[in-house]
């Protein structure tokens, strides 16, 4: 199974940016990456009035959607799936997934926080934490990397996580 890495932080303080800047710069040095992003409300995923939206307002459980370049599923749940089993389920392949979100798991995360847009960090990340990402020092006992810090940051995340890299150095 991959490592999974987490990044955490309050809503509109750079999660989603800052994950746009980190896959390529990961993807340089050979990786493949996965990401899962925790939701809280419905999936929407499908387009009303193509086949397989038809498919699961006809009261289908599950969806699949295959193509040559691709596959996408769907799938009712009861409750919300801890992102390990997700990892286990459908990421064999990758080198490293990361998941936006899930402030109570047990894997490493990174707080992102952006002093202009919140007052305050998150109250208590956990000991789970192991960077931040901000603009400011918000966590003096752990190492913190500003938002254009993406090389620095991929060094931390590949050394910090054990992870090996596909030769490429660059």
């Amino acid at each position: 199974m991959p490592p999974v890495l987490g990044l955490i932080g309050r809503p509109d303080c750079g999660k989603t940016t800052l994950l746009e800047k980190l896959i390529p710069a990961l993807k340089e040095k050979g990786l493949r990456v996965g990401t899962i992003k925790h939701h809280h409300g419905d999936i929407r995923m499908d387009i009303p009035g193509k086949d397989t939206w038809r498919h699961k307002q006809a009261g289908a459980q599950a969806v699949a959607l295959s193509s040559p370049t691709g596959i996408g599923f769907i799938q009712d749940t009861a409750e919300d799936t801890p992102p390990e089993n997700l990892v286990s389920r459908f990421f064999q392949d990758v080198d490293l997934v990361i998941a936006e979100g899930y402030k109570g798991s047990a894997f490493p995360k990174i707080e992102v926080y952006r002093s202009t847009a919140h007052r305050n960090s998150l109250p208590d990340p956990g000991e789970t934490l192991i960077a931040t990402v901000s603009d400011i020092e918000i966590r003096p006992d752990l190492p913190r990397f500003g938002h254009h810090e993406i090389g620095s940051l991929v060094q931390f995340i590949i050394g910090n996580l054990h992870i090996e890299t596909r030769g490429k150095t660059s």
